[in-house]
């Protein structure tokens, strides 16, 4: 193919790539964002197969097929409550991805073959490659483990443990400066590059607690990025260059944006843990819920709601696990049909990832003018008749604000405690990720409703009808 065709392709390809981004930064125009990057994914695939003059198709065939169905499959199979948990299972891809496609290349140069790059640059690309892919692939793995439930809950520490890490990371930088010596002599060592960066991935987010799993699964995202990019030096392609780039600076600009929404430190996320020692110092759940939780029913909620002027409506990852947007849709309307005005609070974190409630919501036809952020629908509160909290828990800690010795102290979260009245959806007093109890849950001016948050959502509409 002519370069000045590839290369006008490849352009187009980061056009799309760009706008794609740039559509997916608010949920009106996200579906276009979305479709945006894939076609300038499939020109850069068709021009890049077509540019390298592919001798057969059969595997690429084969790999396009089995991918097909995979991916068909999981759009349709997996729950909202499991993207997470995809999202990272994806970043893992992406990062071997890109290892091995760097090994590949490492082998096929030192059997002969030639570079288009620098030899120095081409060795440096593939090390890197093979670092970043590795550790991105073991450590999303692990993160879907602990999102999952499977194992490695909590934080997983032992004596010197950022001793060791920190010994695996100076053996990789090692071997990747013995590669870069001889690379057509010791490719084999690459092979020790990825086993002891698989090593260190696993090291990096096993001690890392479900509450900054979020932060963790951008990062890795972020990751993944920069390995592919690592790889397109590899290469020479222009096109991988961007899109690894574009990738990896968005995922830690995002990084970046919930770590201050957490307030924390990206360096506390990676090498300490939520809450350390101040773990010890948090009252436990008897003394601060014993003899002062008021259950509230269907019936009760309902003669509450007749006739508020304004409701404030906080999901939270129990809304994802009950699927209960549609419901929770469905009641919003009925209040806005009685003249109630009806806002929805969006915490950064809410849920497991980034937009997690607002994807939610976005699929039971939400408006999105509705659907406010923290900073934004905090001043209301105080004038909020009612706010129903359902299934939220640490982004609606009062400790964050008011105990200074609390693991989570600092952290912005909504005000939902300083509404005239407080219900909030949850099946138990369980604690959130970060595992400490929610003084909210015990005020005078918070009713708890317990049970299931799309069976209370339908038994609270059952019950505004009725009344």
């Amino acid at each position: 193919m002519n370069p000045i065709v590839t290369n006008l392709a490849y352009l187009l390809a980061s056009v799309l790539f760009i706008f794609g981004l740039k559509g997916l930064t608010h949920p009106r125009t996200a579906v276009r964002g979305n479709r945006l990057g894939a076609f300038g994914m499939l020109i850069a695939i068709v021009v890049t197969l077509v540019d390298r003059n592919v001798m057969t198709y059969q595997w690429i065939i084969a790999g396009l097929a089995l991918g097909t169905v995979i991916g068909a499959v999981m759009a349709v199979k997996i729950e909202m409550t499991a993207m997470p948990e995809l999202v990272a299972v994806f970043n893992g891809f992406g990062g071997v991805a890109s290892a091995l496609v760097a090994g590949a290349e490492l082998f096929r140069y030192a059997h002969g073959g030639t570079v288009e790059v620098p030899v120095t640059q081409f060795a440096i690309a593939a090390g890197a490659s093979g670092l970043i892919g590795m550790v991105t692939f073991t450590g999303s793995m692990i993160a879907f483990i602990k999102l999952r439930g499977f194992a490695f809950s909590g934080n997983v520490k032992y004596p010197g443990d950022q001793v060791v890490k920190a010994l695996f990371a100076l053996a990789c930088l090692a071997l990747i400066v013995m590669i870069v010596g001889d690379p057509s002599g010791q490719y084999e060592l690459y092979w020790y590059v990825m086993l002891v960066s698989a090593v260190l991935g696993v090291l990096v987010v096993i001690p890392i607690g479900g509450a900054d799993m979020p932060v963790v699964i951008t990062l890795l995202n972020s990751y993944s990025g920069l390995a592919a990019a690592a790889t397109g030096f590899v290469l020479d392609n222009t096109v991988l260059i961007i899109a690894g780039s574009l990738v990896g600076a968005s995922g830690i600009i995002l990084t970046l944006i919930m770590c201050k929404a957490m307030n924390r430190s990206l360096n506390n996320v990676l090498f300490g843990t939520w809450g350390g020692d101040a773990m010890a110092s948090v009252p436990g759940a008897d003394e601060i819920y014993e003899g002062k939780i008021k259950a509230t029913s269907a019936e009760e909620v309902a003669m509450m709601l007749d006739g508020l002027s304004s409701v404030i409506i906080v999901p939270g990852y129990g809304l994802a696990v009950a699927q209960a947007q549609h419901a929770v849709r469905d009641l919003a309307n009925m209040l806005k049909a009685n003249g109630t005005d009806v806002k929805y609070a969006i915490h950064p974190v809410a849920g497991r990832m980034p937009g997690h409630m607002n994807v939610l919501l976005a699929e039971a036809d939400v408006p999105y003018d509705e659907l406010v952020e923290m900073d934004l629908i905090n001043p209301a509160f105080a004038q909020c008749d009612l706010a129903i909290v359902l299934g939220a828990n640490d982004v609606v800690n009062p400790s964050a604000r008011e105990d200074p010795t609390s693991p989570i102290a600092g952290m912005p979260i909504l005000d939902v405690d300083y509404a005239r009245t407080v219900v909030v959806i949850k099946r138990s007093l369980s604690p959130g990720f970060a595992g400490i109890p929610n003084p909210l849950f015990a005020k005078d001016n918070t009713l708890m409703f317990f049970g299931d948050a799309k069976q209370n959502m339908l038994d609270l509409i059952a019950a505004i009808k009725d009344a």
